[in-house]
């Protein structure tokens, strides 16, 4: 399983006093080298946080993927198709959001409108594309017919849930949806409020191939330090592929 680190939250305590630091660019070499299989940044359109000048000397500078996490109706397209990543998610954005608050509505036709022609515009880049949807049939459905490589599983109701039949339900539902992504030919990605604690049962469905995870390896990386705070979700993750509870 690849772990995927979002950087996210770095750029976002540097805003907090619009300065110059904790740098996400620095903050994506100790993630490497601590291991991570590549780095996650979602450069929103009123660049809240991450910015044009953190995208550009990651994509010169890091030596693993970056997924590019992008609305599809915005300036960020064109940056994207210039540049180049990895892979490039789509995912829905609103201003008023504090963080990306569910999957991607493709069953409104506007929504699936601008969606596909992002991935045809991404695809025709060389890009690989992922988009990022609710673990629900549908989505799964209209994810495959627009021709997308991959999607990534939004495992927020999940991270929300309390312990219990209701964790165990969208457990489930997760687990169902990686299954049917694989008979539609997609490639099954997961992430959105994953934590230290919650990690390990997603971590152990084998049709999931990667992890996004981001706020919590950041909110360790106070107490702990960067590099420890990667090695120590990426020996969980790791453990729960093996099958055995190693932290």
């Amino acid at each position: 399983m690849r772990f995927f680190v979002n950087i996210d939250h770095v750029a976002t305590v540097r805003e907090a006093r619009r300065t110059d630091e904790p740098d996400p660019v620095r903050a994506a070499v100790l993630v490497e080298l601590a291991g991570a299989h590549g780095l996650t940044v979602h450069l929103r359109e009123d660049r809240r946080h991450v910015s044009d000048r953190d995208v550009r000397l990651l994509m010169e500078t890091a030596r693993t993927g970056i997924n590019l996490e992008l609305a599809a109706a915005t300036d960020v397209l064109d940056i994207a198709c210039e540049l180049a990543p990895m892979q490039a998610t789509l995912v829905p954005e609103k201003r008023e959001e504090v963080t990306t608050e569910g999957g991607l509505a493709l069953t409104d036709d506007g929504v699936r409108s601008a969606t596909g022609k992002a991935v045809e515009r991404l695809s025709q880049a060389g890009i690989r594309t992922s988009l990022f949807i609710d673990p629900d049939d549908d989505a799964l459905r209209i994810s495959a017919e627009l021709g997308v490589d991959a999607v990534e599983l939004h495992t927020g109701e999940y991270a929300n849930a309390l312990a219990g039949a209701a964790q165990t339900a969208q457990l489930e539902r997760l687990s169902a949806a990686s299954e049917r992504g694989a008979d539609l030919g997609l490639a099954v990605h997961a992430g959105h409020g994953l934590t230290y604690e919650n990690v390990t049962p997603v971590a152990r469905i084998r049709l999931i191939e990667e992890l996004n995870i981001g706020h919590s390896v950041i909110a360790r990386a106070v107490f702990v330090g960067l590099e420890r705070a990667v090695r120590e979700m990426g020996d969980l993750i790791a453990a729960a592929r093996r099958g055995d509870d190693a932290t």
